[in-house]
């Protein structure tokens, strides 16, 4: 039987749990700084393999290949792996390597949203032509950091000057303002099924903490804001909001069909939302994986209460399909 491995950060434990609680045996490969997170604190892989970076991970390829070992991917191999080498890789992958060309480039990923018929924010190719509140993004998974908020070409401007960026490398999208919700997805492609298995919100260091202050503070304490990401909280919506978030996931895997017709986007995946007093969802973003808000649902969401008989994390629902895949001598559809 096949192995699970996937690398050290993000939800790497979730994804070994899930494994486990599936019959598998797992493998993780951590850098050394990081190494006691998984062989002292949660030693729960049956093996841990260290590196200086995860940047030598072809270092150990060669092993995984021997190891039958199947790779599961997450924001932060996507982020220390790039686009080419993700093709190069040899060891088996569960997910399309193709999706993440449109979820690393932020235009194609606004391009997919839109075939798909989802609402979005303005995006703005031309900063000269800035004229309301927009979060400027850099390409690549990188948890928030870098955004910055401008609301004028002026202060576009004066951020050039004191950051480094590539204009052909950043998204220019209108700050929609409301409630962000962060809808937790997995299709199903051995039943062409689409799950709701959970929802959370992020808490973004320090734009979260300065909402908490008057006009008058903010102003005075003259604080750029930050959007990195630093944890998450667990969410639930009103139940008559759930077919509007089913059929916007249906629409994204149906135009990935088109985009990538090698299958398109399977197993988890992620759209990031906010939702304004009118019940309007503004789509900014898609995560084609595993997103680290899944982390909160190790035992389960209410979501995946109602569609399994056990705790189902999205790491655990993972390790389902590639279990399932193999029962069925179906393997090769997913990998």
């Amino acid at each position: 039987m096949p192995k699970i491995a996937t690398i050290g950060s993000h939800s790497a434990l979730q994804i070994v749990k899930g494994a486990k609680d599936e019959g598998f045996q797992t493998i993780l490969i951590s850098t050394k700084k990081q190494a006691k997170i998984y062989t002292e604190l949660f030693p729960i892989a049956d093996e841990v393999i260290t590196l200086d970076s995860y940047h030598d991970f072809f270092k150990v390829e060669d092993y995984l290949l021997k190891q039958e070992a199947i790779i599961v991917p997450h924001g932060s191999l996507v982020a220390y792996i790039d686009q080419q080498k993700h093709d190069q890789m040899k060891v088996k992958y569960f997910g399309n390597k193709d999706i993440l060309k449109w979820e690393s480039n932020r235009q194609k990923q606004m391009d997919w949203l839109s075939r798909a018929g989802l609402t979005l924010p303005k995006i703005f190719d031309d900063y000269t032509q800035i004229d309301r509140p927009v979060i400027v993004k850099m390409y690549g998974a990188g948890g928030g950091s870098g955004y910055f908020f401008v609301s004028s070409r002026e202060e576009f401007e004066q951020e050039m000057k004191t950051r480094q960026f590539d204009l052909n490398k950043i998204l220019i999208q209108e700050y929609i303002i409301g409630c962000p919700i962060y809808i937790h997805y997995f299709y199903s492609l051995l039943q062409d099924r689409l799950e709701i298995l959970s929802l959370d919100r992020r808490y973004e260091t320090n734009v979260d903490g300065i909402g908490r202050l008057t006009a008058s503070t903010q102003m005075h304490l003259q604080m750029d804001p930050s959007f990195v990401v630093i944890g998450n909280s667990p969410l639930v919506v009103r139940e008559s909001l759930l077919a509007d978030l089913y059929e916007m996931g249906r629409n994204v895997v149906k135009i990935s069909k088109e985009i990538c017709p090698t299958r398109g986007l399977y197993g988890p995946f992620c759209l990031e939302t906010i939702v304004t007093p009118d019940q309007k969802f503004y789509v900014i973003e898609i995560s084609a994986r595993i997103v680290a808000g899944t982390n909160l649902f190790i035992n389960g969401s209410p979501y995946s209460d109602l569609i399994f008989d056990v705790p189902m994390s999205t790491g655990r629902r993972i390790a389902r399909e590639i279990k399932t895949s193999i029962e069925q001598n179906r393997l090769h559809e997913i990998i």
